[in-house]
């Protein structure tokens, strides 16, 4: 039987579905889930800008190292510095800008930077580049939900948003396969020359940006982020989405060096495959009989027995990597189920961009400190320090979740 969940009230519906059926009557020929398929190649896009530096790193320790580790660190990571950032605030300017103009734009910006950064250029201009293409990838990372979520029929919406969260891990799995062929000024102009053609496939496909309505100011953005904060339906997919990034980014990259080398291949190409593989099948299939939000909660329950499995066995190669499938498999449902819970608990395109920025911000939270946390605890304590941190992760997660449930519906027990 399907759980209930609970929605916003009925006037708030009512408001939401008049402004989208006003936007659906500028909406291009083109089938709803053909756009979202659009939209989730724009995010494969976006990913690649993390992820085709990640495949570069020793290259890159070649031509900028003499800089320092830390500085040569800050051109992998900068892009996400700049979501944890901005993040809430990209959802509030997209949402003035308009999703098509916002997500076109970030593309072309993406294109550009791409190109400026394949002859590898001087440290200062590579690092304001990638400067540059922080905000072109949180732009994307705004926009992608929000959008999929308004177009995707009822019925798919679970599915959709599933598939958009996948766009990390296909990128990654792609990256893996063509990055050892590739050299690095092909690599960025494959990659440039991709976002080019998005960018142009979009600004025909995507429908005509809706016409702006009063929202409140950008003039405060300290108290813009108290108010996403303070609410349980915009911050509570973020909260929990934190909890996802600091332990599965940390995972993928500590437990491949941990494992006998007999089984490390399978591990570090597995972990991935096997989260996408459930989040798209069960998940999707489980979306459809209880709420994201509930389903976040199983999904970090689940990861439970795999860490202490990952206690219990580590060392051993079998054991490890049935350790690490079964953590990214639960995992998996956490993650579609997060990008799922932000249409569930906001109705309206304001409220679902805001939500979205949020996660991109405390998503990035999670990506900058869950591996170097991690990986101190490991180097202290060894195994039994990291599973008790993530077990405790995964029980934070739960827990944040009930609690913003309970405050929006108080009189449940």
């Amino acid at each position: 039987m399907r759980r209930p969940c609970h929605r916003p009230d009925l006037r708030s519906a009512t408001l939401a579905q008049a402004r989208w059926t006003s936007y659906q009557t500028g909406m291009r020929a083109l089938p709803p889930m053909f756009l979202v398929l659009l939209l989730w190649c724009a995010g494969l896009g976006a990913a690649a800008q993390f992820g085709k530096v990640s495949i570069l790193y020793d290259t890159l320790r070649a031509s900028y190292g003499g800089n320092g580790e830390v500085a040569l660190g800050l051109v992998v990571s900068i892009v996400g510095m700049v979501g944890l950032i901005f993040g809430t605030t990209a959802g509030l300017l997209v949402t003035r800008i308009g999703p098509r103009r916002a997500i076109v734009a970030a593309l072309a910006a993406g294109a550009a930077m791409s190109a400026l950064q394949a002859p590898l250029p001087a440290y200062p201009l590579m690092l304001a580049s990638r400067i540059v293409e922080g905000a072109s990838h949180l732009a994307i990372v705004v926009v992608g939900p929000t959008m999929i979520a308004a177009l995707a029929p009822e019925q798919r919406r679970p599915m959709a948003m599933t598939l958009w969260s996948s766009f990390f891990g296909v990128t990654y799995a792609v990256l893996a396969l063509i990055g050892p062929h590739a050299t690095p000024a092909g690599l960025f102009l494959g990659h440039a020359a991709y976002m080019a053609a998005m960018a142009g496939v979009l600004a025909f496909a995507m429908p005509p940006d809706p016409r702006p309505t009063p929202s409140s100011p950008l003039g405060n953005i300290l108290r813009q982020h108290v108010q996403i904060y303070a609410s349980p339906r915009l911050a509570a997919p973020a909260m929990g989405f934190c909890c996802y990034t600091f332990l599965y980014v940390a995972i993928l990259t500590l437990l491949p060096p941990e494992t006998p080398a007999s089984h490390r291949a399978l591990i570090a190409a597995g972990m991935p495959l096997a989260s996408i593989v459930v989040s798209l099948t069960l998940g999707v299939r489980l979306l459809g009989r209880m709420s994201a939000v509930r389903l976040v909660q199983w999904g970090y329950a689940a990861a439970v027995p795999g860490f202490l499995l990952l206690w219990a066995f580590w060392g051993n190669g079998a054991g490890m990597v049935a350790a690490g499938f079964l953590i990214s498999a639960a995992l998996g449902m956490v993650q579609g189920a997060s990008f799922a819970s932000i249409p569930e608990l906001n109705l309206s395109a304001e409220d679902r961009a805001r939500a979205a920025g949020s996660v991109a911000q405390l998503g990035n939270l999670g990506t900058t400190t869950g591996t170097p946390v991690l990986a101190a605890l490991l180097a202290a304590s060894g195994p039994p320090g990291l599973v008790l941190a993530a077990t405790a992760l995964c029980a934070l997660g739960i827990g944040v979740h009930a609690l913003q449930a309970r405050r929006r519906n108080p009189q449940a027990i």
